[in-house]
């Protein structure tokens, strides 16, 4: 009977520390999860209204981000995406939504040649949102006024900011650095 009771207290121990050892994993993961993404993890527990689920998402979104290769820019594509926004933000004062259609496009192209997924705009929002999170917001924003002004729907005003957003992202973009280390785990 002592034995059976021993082994009993055993296994309850053994049990109480797995427990333990899970939760404070668990909490270990939420900690990473919003320093890493910031506002965006935010976004994702109020959109998902869960918080397990939201980490559930942002965690696959982070796998997937690990099968795409995303690659620098060189400098001769670097310099040359840097005039073309120069010609964009020319275009602004004349032609506004002109201006940002061609700033959605160009972030479009250099998200192409680093590699980036661009067929959907989902797909593309989760990986800037894994590799630049301080800015997957901003791009968030632009694209959402990009396509109301698809519909005439956006003021001047509303297209500056467009820009403003899209330049957050292209500057991050066009940054000679591959995404940081700590953007894949």
């Amino acid at each position: 009977m002592a034995i059976l009771l021993t082994i009993l207290a055993l296994v309850v121990v053994v049990a109480v520390i797995a427990f333990i050892a899970m939760a404070v994993a668990r909490r270990n993961r939420s900690a990473h999860l919003q320093k890493h993404f910031g506002s965006e993890y935010e976004r994702r527990v109020e959109e998902h209204g869960d918080r397990k689920a939201a980490e559930a998402e942002l965690l696959d979104v982070s796998k997937r981000r690990r099968s795409v290769e995303v690659r620098p820019l060189a400098a001769g594509s670097r310099d040359r995406y840097a005039e073309e926004w120069r010609h964009v933000q020319s275009h602004f004062v004349d032609q506004p939504d002109q201006a940002v259609g061609e700033a959605d496009q160009l972030v479009s192209a250099v998200m192409v040649e680093r590699g980036y997924p661009v067929e959907d705009f989902d797909d593309q929002i989760d990986m800037v949102a894994v590799d630049h999170p301080s800015v997957a917001e901003n791009y968030r924003a632009a694209h959402g006024i990009h396509e109301r002004n698809r519909e005439r729907l956006a003021s001047t005003d509303d297209l500056r900011q467009a820009l403003i957003h899209y330049r957050s992202l292209f500057d991050e973009l066009l940054a000679d650095a591959t995404p940081s280390e700590t953007s894949r785990h």
